[in-house]
């Protein structure tokens, strides 16, 4: 008598056959920036076949002359987030020709003040990143990153420590009794940076345990955060 066992579950469940324009534009928007266990499970289809889909989608002539501004912005798009060698293939590059320009793009630095629009980017991309990469990706020193992401109050994800450190990585010190009354006190009007700054954690640590004491913010805070981001959308 056969057994079944949650392998043969999952694969049972997966999509076979032909795939729909949904599913291509799909894959096309996520290769590259997500686990293609992650694309896979989210198509029902098996990460063997999101691979070779991919090679089809992302088939090209190879391109060896001058890169472009688009090429360079879709570049940084993905440093970090997977391999030279998958970036080539989506960008239609040589991986030799990727690592390359990977180290020229290092190599600029700027030291002018961090935009709206650069401190935004930085908060969507910290988590998932790692500093160098992200040195490269905004063509800042080391240094300020880690001095922008110590004033923005930003931590990686735990799935991404994880991958890159290993499991103990991820433990983090636990609420004191005293900073769980004062995130209470302080979280239905003050800012979440501001509280993130008075008790020396992450700004995703404070809206997380947040989330799971039941806490709100106050409608005038959440108002008054809606002015802040009008205003700042105007900013020049």
């Amino acid at each position: 008598m056969h057994r079944f066992h949650w392998n043969d579950e999952a694969e049972r469940g997966r999509r076979k056959g032909r795939w729909t324009r949904a599913e291509l534009d799909r894959l096309r928007d996520s290769y590259g920036l997500r686990p293609d266990e992650v694309i896979a499970r989210e198509l029902g289809r098996s990460p063997q076949s999101v691979r070779k889909m991919a090679e089809v989608v992302f088939e090209s002539a190879r391109n060896a002359g001058p890169w472009t501004a688009g090429e360079i912005q879709q570049l940084k798009r993905y440093l970090g987030a997977t391999t030279p060698q998958t970036i080539a293939r989506i960008l239609g590059r040589d991986p030799a020709q990727v690592e390359e320009q990977i180290f020229e793009l290092g190599r600029i630095q700027q030291n002018t003040r961090w935009t709206r629009e650069e401190n935004s980017e930085l908060r969507r991309l910290y988590g998932t990143r790692s500093d160098a990469d992200l040195a490269v990706i905004f063509s800042r020193s080391l240094e300020q990153i880690e001095r922008q992401a110590r004033k923005l109050c930003l931590a990686k994800d735990k799935a991404f420590v994880r991958r890159v450190a290993g499991e103990g990585a991820t433990r983090m010190p636990r609420w004191s009794e005293q900073e769980l009354a004062q995130l209470s006190e302080l979280y239905p009007r003050t800012s979440n940076l501001d509280i993130a700054q008075r008790l020396g954690r992450s700004v995703k640590s404070v809206v997380s345990k947040a989330h799971h004491m039941g806490l709100k913010k106050e409608l005038e805070r959440l108002q008054e955060m809606g002015r802040e981001n009008v205003r700042l959308r105007y900013q020049s």
